[in-house]
């Protein structure tokens, strides 16, 4: 770039949707060090340099940065419009979700709360942070709520448990569009109604809308349906997950980035590994989410070392690790007993990628060293985390406990565990099992007792041949 830029052509720079993280900030330099920001021509210019900065950066997934933008535009005396307010509420709900109300008063102030666009960002908004009196509010202002409207409304349900508001709502609406459908059937698998989610997909190939071609499933409702049937309980998970991808392979449907991972999802959650690695094969476009599905299939259904195989192939291969791919290498490591391998993984992911540990690592290494037998150590860990461990890590901590009969260390966990989550039958019945092993039947009855007083039931296992 020349050392002099016009604000017109860096304007046009940001406006590029193919904008990158860094070029971003590049023109963001730029605008700074040319006085852009400082003395544009007017202040509608001014508006629109800083709405293509709040885009470029809420695009990117740098919500913080969009705030601050705003605060600078505030000073600036730049007037926010509908468009600085859209980008505004997306940025919102990953960054400062606590500022969502002061976003919306300044919307009502400036004149814009009637927006359509600006509507159906703050209904997406408040969905998304889980405030549904909010969203329902917003919807309930629009005189005459359009398609897009609703599906953001259809959304919010499913986000925040109202799924039979949803279908209310579904079965009212004058106009629906395959993003209609696919919001409801995404809303039920989220609830977890997954039978009910895979009977609305039924219903909607059987409407005259599909049947007319008006609708068209889309790559989003297959995604959907098909982590349904990753998660359906009881028979016939794998039958119906196999009767989709047979639609999408008759149908010319491309496997695409998100299909083809909802596919190698389903197929590592039912056991048919070879089908899971078939479809990565195939897959001509593979995203990091790709390889974080194989790698945590491989691992779930026992092919630990392959599993690492694959991660170390991942970054081979120029692409970067996630936190996610880190917990999917983390757990095959934990399951196949790979305990240095595991420290070397998560020194690897703090100091060659920069990533932060999250609960979830930490829980991975603590179930590493329970499965192990290195119980103290486990404990250690725990001890030394930055931040209190949750029941996900205490519960692996106790796993280990029963396996190796260790009653003391299992007691102290077990009770902690107890005080997070007093009516969790599980907990219970663990720590009961622990004195039982051991024939300490006293204690073991006395944890029965405590379950009868509190009307504590266990939920009752069940054993699956899928025929199909």
């Amino acid at each position: 770039m020349h050392a002099k830029q016009g604000s017109e052509h860096l304007l046009r720079l940001l406006q590029c949707r193919t904008a990158r993280p860094i070029q971003v900030r590049q023109v963001h330099a730029l605008l700074i060090t040319n006085g852009h920001l400082l003395f544009a021509a007017n202040r509608w210019t001014s508006t629109l340099l800083f709405n293509a900065l709040i885009r470029g950066y809420s695009s990117n997934g740098q919500g913080r940065k969009c705030l601050l933008l705003f605060a600078h535009m505030l000073a600036r005396q730049a007037p926010p419009n509908d468009l600085t307010f859209a980008s505004l509420a997306k940025a919102a709900v990953s960054s400062a979700a606590s500022l969502g109300a002061a976003l919306h008063a300044q919307v009502i102030r400036r004149g814009v709360s009637g927006d359509p666009f600006v509507r159906v960002s703050f209904i997406h908004f408040y969905g998304r942070i889980g405030e549904l009196p909010s969203a329902r509010r917003v919807f309930e202002e629009i005189p005459k709520p359009c398609v897009v409207a609703c599906n953001a409304m259809l959304d919010a349900f499913g986000k925040s448990g109202g799924i039979d508001s949803a279908a209310w709502l579904f079965s009212r609406m004058p106009e629906r569009d395959v993003v209609s459908w696919t919001s409801v059937i995404n809303g039920l698998g989220n609830n977890g109604r997954f039978g009910d989610a895979l009977e609305f997909f039924r219903n909607m190939m059987v409407h005259e809308d599909v049947k007319s071609g008006v609708v068209k499933p889309n790559e989003a409702t297959y995604v959907s349906l098909l982590s349904s049937c990753a998660n359906l309980p009881g028979g016939g998970a794998r039958y119906y997950g196999k009767q989709i991808h047979g639609y999408i392979v008759k149908n010319e449907i491309g496997l695409a980035a998100f299909v083809g991972t909802a596919l190698i999802d389903f197929y590592g959650k039912t056991s048919s590994l070879r089908n899971a690695i078939k479809v990565f094969n195939q897959m001509v476009v593979k995203e990091i989410c790709t390889w974080n599905a194989l790698i945590s299939s491989l691992a779930c259904n026992g092919e630990e070392k392959k599993a690492l195989a694959m991660f170390e192939q991942m970054k081979m291969e120029g692409l970067c690790p996630s936190g996610v791919t880190f917990a999917a290498a983390l757990t095959s490591c934990a399951r196949g007993g790979f305990v240095e391998s595991g420290f070397k993984l998560f020194r690897s992911m703090v100091d060659d990628f920069g990533l932060v540990p999250a609960m979830e690592h930490y829980g991975c290494m603590v179930d590493l060293l329970g499965r192990a037998g290195l119980l103290r150590e486990a404990m250690e860990f725990v001890n030394s985390m930055p931040f209190e461990p949750d029941a996900s890590v205490l519960g692996a901590l106790l796993g280990a406990c029963k396996i190796h009969g260790t009653i003391d260390l299992g007691n102290d966990v077990g009770r902690r565990l107890l005080e997070m989550q007093p009516r969790h039958c599980g907990r219970y019945v663990m720590l009961s099992n622990i004195h039982a092993e051991l024939n300490k039947w006293t204690s073991a009855a006395e944890l029965r007792k405590a379950m009868e007083v509190l009307k504590i039931q266990k939920v009752p296992a069940f054993s699956l041949i899928d025929s199909h």
